[in-house]
């Protein structure tokens, strides 16, 4: 495979597809504590951290690694199968590809289920999972998307979209549809964004207009990695609550960071994360949406170096 490596003041990137037809870019020195990104989804990419924040986590002396997953974003695969045991194989692809015993898994999002499962079936090559804006109960997440949503629609005595919320409470909550009309609410309603980002988030996000793989992959999502992922993992029903337990036991080590603004999760959510990996495992952030890395990155970071170091 093509390789384009650059090396500037002793940092390395090097950016290629494995083997297995998976993406993947890293940054920093490969003696350095490794890093693991996965992204949300599914169906989406790794392309938000990877452009705005991978390099300035490897600056502060870490080996960051991140890669779409098969089928997802750039790691094309007309033949995914989107299931758990696959992700697995192709992460265990990446361990192998440099070299790793043990890395941090970072989860964003679904990413954070996936480092989760993973870490529990491999707890030998995990030295901790950081929750980003990861959901512990998605039938929760659905239920609070929805209080939110019909409370602003009633706010705004919005007829239609009352109906529709009315439409959504009747159906079954376990299918794609369910999950992926919860998200559309939670999108047209402003979830995903902080209402006052800070100086530093502005900056940041002004690079979405700019940056090329930014402007062509940010907003970018595929429809059959959800539907693949329902089909075999039914991931709508998931709850990791005793999946975090089964880790705590095996002394693996659970960090959560949350945004007070992430219309995804209600502040009991993210209380009853706290109560199970500790208060100081976990941080809240204030004009912080479901991009921590984006919204507060510098606490993004400092938290990471904190809990990696």
């Amino acid at each position: 495979m093509k390789k384009i490596i650059t090396l500037t003041f002793f940092i390395l990137v090097t950016v290629y597809a494995n083997t297995q037809g998976i993406y993947i870019k890293t940054f920093g020195n490969s003696n350095d504590n490794p890093i693991v990104f996965l992204h949300g989804g599914p169906g989406y990419n790794c392309v938000n951290f990877e452009v705005t924040t991978a390099q300035k986590l490897a600056d502060k002396g870490c080996f960051v690694i991140v890669y779409d997953r098969r089928g997802e974003g750039r790691s094309k695969d007309p033949n995914a199968k989107f299931s758990f045991k696959e992700t697995f194989d192709d992460l265990k692809s990446i361990y192998q590809e440099y070299n790793l015993t043990s890395a941090t898994l970072i989860g964003h999002s679904f990413g954070g289920i996936v480092a989760t499962l993973f870490a529990e079936t491999n707890p030998e090559k995990v030295q901790s999972v950081i929750l980003v804006s990861a959901p512990v109960s998605l039938q929760a997440t659905f239920k609070n998307i929805i209080s939110k949503s019909k409370s602003i629609y009633q706010t705004k005595n919005d007829s239609v979209n009352l109906n529709y919320i009315s439409m959504l409470e009747n159906m079954d909550t376990t299918s794609i549809e369910y999950s992926s009309y919860c998200f559309v609410h939670a999108m047209q309603n402003g979830f995903y964004a902080p209402k006052n980002p800070t100086a530093e988030a502005k900056n940041i996000y002004s690079k979405f207009k700019t940056d090329t793989l930014l402007t062509k992959y940010a907003s970018k999502m595929t429809v059959k990695a959800p539907k693949g992922f329902w089909k075999n993992e039914k991931y709508t029903t998931i709850d990791l609550t005793r999946n975090l337990q089964a880790l705590q036991k095996q002394k693996i080590k659970i960090y959560g960071l949350y945004g007070k603004e992430d219309g995804l999760y209600s502040y009991e959510q993210v209380i009853n994360l706290q109560n199970l990996i500790g208060t100081s495992n976990l941080k809240y952030f204030d004009n912080c949406s479901h991009n921590v890395f984006i919204d507060q990155q510098s606490q993004f970071i400092d938290a990471i170096y904190l809990w990696t170091k």
